[in-house]
């Protein structure tokens, strides 16, 4: 997997560690409590969900024709599909008849979906196949009755939707300047070896915030992840709707001190990609940790995590699945352990008391950019 550490992102992190500095923001931030605590406040962040492009499932959990996944997503039930013609098409995983879903299995390879309540049955580019007793039932226009279509598209190696009714801004307009970096990363021969689902009383917000916070593993991690990344150092690159927030490991502290930096050295430093608005995508020498952080549709304290480790199909072997799997449990401990029990005690607080704001400082600029971009698509958001 490619994803290089760029000279001026070295340099840049190199000169903060040298003289004790971080990026920062233009100002401080000020976001109310209530952004993490009302209903209300919800409801209108998930319509701007509704209107962005979001990764909805893998490439590769569509290796061939016929092949299929189920997710829900945002309350909707949708059907993955890849097309005869190697093409991914998105459909709402619901019965032009009485509402069914036409696909009951989480994934699979079929060549059409019948909707066990009364049969009807849709070929995989989401035609309407066969109706069962037709001749009772009445007429009906097979051409006004596919599977709903949703915009979807297959790029870097992620099948991104758009539940827009209308026709969305391009996906190219979407990414922006993070389309080239993704670019880099060469997802598309990726596979997920290991696929994580937690449910948590979490607004999705603090779980995105935790993810990219700097200022917090000394303090939350002493003995693990504390250890081994610097506390208050970070390059912050900013691609628009979205952005790359820069961490380095001590090692690299230890060895400007030394004065024995190399030029491979740049692999002290990690660059996690934030997707606008629930992904996060952390690079590391043998996988990519892939978050969506999913919100919940009516309570505001909580959200659902789905974490996957994709890696390279061609390098995944026995060696490489055990870093891995051990990825995995230094991630479960810190998260489940130390991250998650504290950003509750805060979800708990803001409930309690959703009055006031909580402050992001100049230094903690990753963390802004989520909550300055909600505000600016909640402030265009159509009245």
């Amino acid at each position: 997997m490619n994803h290089r550490i760029s000279a001026q992102v070295f340099d840049r992190m190199v000169d903060h560690l040298n003289n004790g500095t971080t990026d920062q923001a233009d100002s401080v931030l000020h976001v109310p409590v209530s952004n993490f605590a009302l209903p209300e406040h919800l409801a209108r962040e998930l319509e701007v969900f509704r209107r962005q492009w979001l990764v909805g499932a893998m490439a590769s959990e569509l290796p061939e024709p016929g092949s299929f996944v189920t997710r829900d997503i945002l309350g909707s039930a949708v059907l993955f599909v890849r097309q005869k013609s190697g093409k991914v098409a998105t459909y709402l995983n619901m019965c032009r008849h009485r509402g069914g879903k036409v696909e009951l299995e989480d994934r699979g390879k079929k060549p059409f979906f019948v909707c066990a309540y009364h049969g009807w049955s849709y070929d995989g580019d989401g035609a309407l196949r066969g109706v069962p007793f037709e001749e009772q039932l009445g007429p009906v226009d097979r051409g006004c009755n596919n599977l709903h279509a949703v915009h979807c598209e297959e790029r870097h190696g992620i099948v991104w939707i758009n539940f827009a009714d209308d026709a969305p801004g391009t996906l190219t307009e979407f990414l922006g300047a993070a389309d080239a970096v993704l670019a880099d990363y060469g997802l598309e021969n990726s596979v997920i070896h290991m696929d994580k689902k937690i449910h948590s009383n979490i607004n999705w917000k603090l779980v995105m915030d935790g993810a990219i916070d700097v200022l917090h593993p000394q303090f939350l991690h002493p003995t693990g992840v504390g250890k081994l990344i610097q506390t208050n150092a970070s390059v912050w690159q900013d691609l628009g709707r979205h952005g790359r927030s820069f961490s380095v490991y001590k090692k690299l502290a230890e060895k400007i001190k030394a004065g024995t930096v190399e030029p491979e050295d740049r692999r002290y430093v990690t660059g996690n990609m934030v997707l606008f608005p629930n992904v996060n995508l952390i690079p590391t020498p043998d996988h990519f940790e892939f978050w969506n952080v999913w919100p919940d549709l009516k309570d505001p304290g909580k959200c659902f995590i789905h974490i996957r480790f994709v890696v390279d199909a061609a390098k995944l072997d026995e060696r490489i699945a055990g870093r891995i799997n051990r990825s995995w449990e230094i991630l479960e401990q810190a998260a489940l352990e130390e991250d998650f029990p504290m950003e509750e005690t805060i979800q708990a607080n803001a409930l309690a008391r959703p009055v006031g704001d909580f402050l992001y400082g100049r230094s903690e600029a990753p963390c802004q950019h989520l909550h300055r971009q909600m505000a600016r698509e909640l402030a265009a958001a159509p009245s």
